[in-house]
Order: structure tokens, then C-alpha cells, then sequence
């Protein structure tokens, strides 16, 4: 495996667009498309979308968001990953580990000392991928979903 991060561009929106996840996760993420729009509304900065490819075939997607404005008012500014897509034919191959990293990375670079997520909650949600690489509740939720932070 030898993955790396891909600026969505003209020449690979549609690869993007075609990351597929299994059925039964649909309803704990949003789709590319959809990240892809929220990410043209924000103000430069601070969403940051990338296709993850491996040996030229996307196999996955991922929106960071960097600096946000956690609770709309200006007093809170968080780091972390926004949404993670990894299509069907490539889960628990390491990808999402692979764009957990990319991402803690980041924000290590621009000086963070934490990332932050949510997942959707319950037996069929990502929490006990996200706990185990490290995540932590700190008890908040947002939009319903449960977050979590990871120490950097």
C-alpha cells in the first residue's frame, strides 16, 4: 500500500464523486458530492477535501477542517477530520488509518495539539475504529453525532 492525498480537481472531481461506501454505512456519512459542496461555501482555509489514491485508483476521500468556528459565535476554534469515505472494495486496508494520519499530520504542521471528529453513534457507527486509533469522547456532541478528540 502506498497511498497519497490528491487535490480534487477539474480532472478528478468525478472519481471523487464515484467513491462508493457500503450500503449499510450510508446513513453515518455524508456523500463526496455533499462534502464537496460544503466545502465550496466555506471561506477559503477552512475546508480542506482530498481524494485518497493508491496506485493510481481512488479508493477513498477525506474533508479536514482546519480552524472552524466550533460554535458559531467565534470563541471556540477547532482542527480534525471532517468526513472519511473509504469506497467498499477498499475498507480495512488501511486507508482510513492512512487518512486519519494524513490529517493529524496537517494539523501538527499548522501547530495543533489536537484533531477532533464525530461519528455517528451506535453499534453500527465508526466508533470503535476512531477509539481505536487513539480518539477519546470528550462527551459533546454535535449535529447528534458524538465527538471525539485525539491528543497530537
Amino acid at each position: 500500500m502506498t497511498p497519497h492525498l490528491e487535490e480534487v480537481t477539474p480532472a478528478n472531481v468525478d472519481a471523487a464523486i464515484g467513491i462508493r461506501i457500503r450500503p449499510d454505512q450510508e446513513h453515518a456519512v455524508e456523500p463526496v458530492v455533499k462534502s464537496l459542496a460544503e466545502a465550496y461555501v466555506h471561506p477559503a482555509g477552512v475546508a480542506w477535501p482530498r481524494l485518497i489514491v493508491d496506485d493510481g485508483r481512488p479508493v477513498g476521500f477525506l474533508m479536514a477542517f482546519l480552524g472552524i468556528d466550533w460554535h458559531g459565535d467565534g470563541s471556540v476554534r477547532r482542527s480534525g477530520l471532517w468526513r472519511l469515505n473509504i469506497a467498499a472494495d477498499a475498507q480495512g486496508r488501511g486507508y482510513g488509518r492512512y487518512a486519519v494520519d494524513s490529517v493529524a499530520d496537517l494539523i501538527r504542521r499548522r501547530e495543533g495539539k489536537e484533531m477532533y471528529v464525530t461519528w455517528h453513534p451506535g453499534p453500527d457507527g465508526p466508533e470503535e475504529f476512531y477509539l481505536r486509533l487513539g480518539f477519546r469522547k470528550n462527551g459533546e456532541t454535535s449535529g447528534g453525532q458524538t465527538v471525539g478528540v485525539l491528543e497530537l
